[in-house]
């Protein structure tokens, strides 16, 4: 029966464990209660692995760091220690060395006599094992401390149960806060590219947002081309002539990791040969996670050194991984887009190129072949009356010739819109449709509306609209005007160019004989001014007048990305 103040004792210990948290914090402190309590110069715990057949942790009190240096590998549950583990009941010995599955003593390990040994339960369940040797004096463990010890493995059990169930559910929190920063950050993504196509733009916030989630030093964004990986864009400590630096997929981790499709991380750096990027980046640890799109690796998203100096993990990775398939697809729909108004701008040029062409060829070249035969049966003549009267003609052909040279090089590219702006080149074109076909025309431009770069200068000239937007109206009203002259049948066209604060409206209206839009896909360059259209992101509708005619409205936004590919098609 314990006496009263070792009761006491072991009550007030046994109140300190369970309000103890921290696991390791309990394993210590129980080891210092049992030699406190029991007089034993050496306590340890032993932890049961998963199978409960043997130990896998063995921590100790009592002994210096250079007796466990000597001894070596720590016990894994042999012999004596064995016997509680297959037998999980009290053991109380007088010589530990005397008991029949004793199998002695390392070299360098202490002499050890007396011997008590208690298991720790947690929930009826063995857990470990509280080992106990060497009782002050050179005396025997008694029933007293039996008791004791009994009493605080109990309240030990207890302790670690509510630790073990405190860390399960700070490592469910901590999980669940990664899960939910990765949805935050997949989320802002998708918030911040809906409608984003800008390749650069989304690398560029793909890389910051995977920064932070991992709370890495530097971030760098590798893009697969042929046989090369090219650093297209990196955020925080990274060297800005890193930017544009092209890998060799075969000698590198980075390709490695991109033809493997999985994720890999690096302790330590400095010892990977195939890390090509190891003096410019200055970085001691690494995490590399494929950008993979529908089975097909684009690239490698790569992070470096956390803040806080600690080993990638694996929910780092985890939470890369799940950000990377987000991102990637971000990639995938940007690249798609980019290739689409690629192949659509030079569809559309191509088609600039066929009417240049069959213009040259249908009125240049046949005037210069009718010119030519007209010059060659003038050399047969002998009269110079009639001589004179050829060169008057071909005076007048060569005439016809240069202004129809010059209307195609003013549209191939008007100089008032390089020099003076949307307004005056519009102006020249309405001037010259009205002078060749014929047509009443007016033009009424007013760019009031327009947002701070519509504004006027100090110096009275208009500030100039963005390039790509100014291009596309003047294309949009040169085909609407050459569909009036060509199949209108009209007496009558009106142009208006409108800008709002953030966008640019513009209406050709005729009064011929209209035609069904519907019906026409590929005819009267509506095809044409449909992709310029679709490339800004902007809106075209066709509408028949209320008595005859056609009306074509047009709405640019003016924050039209700079590379839309237009610059080919004009």
């Amino acid at each position: 029966m314990l006496d009263q103040a070792r009761l006491r004792r072991v009550l007030e210990v046994g109140r300190a464990l369970v309000s103890d948290l921290d696991l390791e914090s309990v394993l210590q402190r129980v080891l210092e209660e049992a030699r406190e309590l029991t007089g034993a110069r050496y306590a340890a715990m032993g932890v049961l692995d998963a199978r409960k057949q043997e130990l896998e942790r063995f921590i100790t009190i009592g002994a210096p760091p250079e007796v466990h240096q000597a001894i070596g590998d720590l016990p894994r549950g042999r012999g004596v220690l064995g016997v509680l583990i297959r037998d999980p009941q009290l053991l109380r010995l007088h010589d530990v060395s005397e008991h029949p599955r004793s199998f002695g003593f390392p070299v360098g390990h202490p002499p050890m006599r007396s011997f008590l040994g208690v298991p720790v339960l947690v929930r009826g369940e063995a857990w470990g094992n509280l080992y106990l040797t060497d009782k002050e004096g050179g005396e025997d463990f008694d029933a007293d401390d039996e008791d004791a010890i009994q009493l605080l493995a109990g309240w030990a059990g207890i302790a670690i149960d509510n630790a073990r169930a405190y860390q399960a559910e700070q490592e469910r929190r901590v999980e669940l806060e990664a899960a939910v920063r990765a949805l935050e950050a997949t989320t802002a993504i998708a918030r911040a590219l809906g409608g984003e196509t800008d390749l650069d733009r989304i690398l560029e916030l793909i890389s910051k947002r995977a920064r932070a989630l991992v709370d890495a030093r530097s971030v760098l964004i590798l893009l697969d081309e042929g046989d090369e990986l090219v650093i297209r864009a990196w955020a925080g400590d990274a060297p800005k002539d890193v930017d544009g630096l092209r890998l060799r997929i075969d000698q590198s981790i980075s390709g490695d990791v991109l033809r493997s499709g999985r994720p890999e991380r690096a302790g330590d750096l400095s010892t990977r040969v195939r890390f090509q990027l190891g003096d410019m980046m200055d970085a001691q640890k690494g995490l590399f996670v494929p950008l993979v799109f529908r089975g097909r690796a684009l690239g490698v998203l790569e992070a470096f050194d956390r803040h806080d100096g600690r080993d990638f993990s694996d929910d780092d990775e985890r939470l890369m991984q799940s950000f990377a398939a987000s991102a990637a697809t971000a990639v995938a729909t940007a690249q798609s887009a980019a290739n689409e108004a690629l192949r659509r701008s030079l569809a559309a040029s191509e088609r600039e190129r066929q009417r240049w062409a069959r213009e040259l060829h249908d009125e240049t070249l046949q005037q210069l072949a009718g010119l030519k035969v007209l010059l060659s049966g003038a050399r047969r003549r002998t009269e110079v009356d009639k001589l004179h009267e050829v060169l008057e003609v071909a005076v007048e052909q060569i005439d016809e010739s240069i202004t129809d040279l010059r209307r195609l090089v003013t549209d191939l590219r008007p100089a008032a819109l390089d020099d003076l702006g949307l307004a005056a080149a519009l102006e020249g074109l309405v001037e010259r449709t009205a002078e060749t076909a014929g047509l009443k025309a007016t033009l009424r431009v007013s760019l009031d509306g327009v947002g701070e770069d519509g504004d006027e200068d100090g110096d009275g000239r208009a500030r100039r609209l963005p390039t790509a937007v100014e291009d596309s109206a003047y294309r949009i009203v040169q085909e609407a005007l050459t569909n009036v002259v060509k199949h209108a049948g009209a007496s009558r066209v009106d142009v208006v160019v409108e800008g709002g604060r953030d966008r640019l409206e513009l209406r050709v209206s005729d009064d011929g004989k209209g035609f069904d839009p519907g019906a026409s896909t590929s005819g009267f360059g509506l095809v044409g001014m449909r992709e310029r259209v679709d490339l800004l992101g902007g809106t075209i509708a066709i509408e028949p007048q209320e008595r005859r005619g056609t009306t074509i409205r047009v709405t640019l936004p003016l924050d039209a990305p700079a590379t839309s590919g237009l610059q080919a098609v004009g």
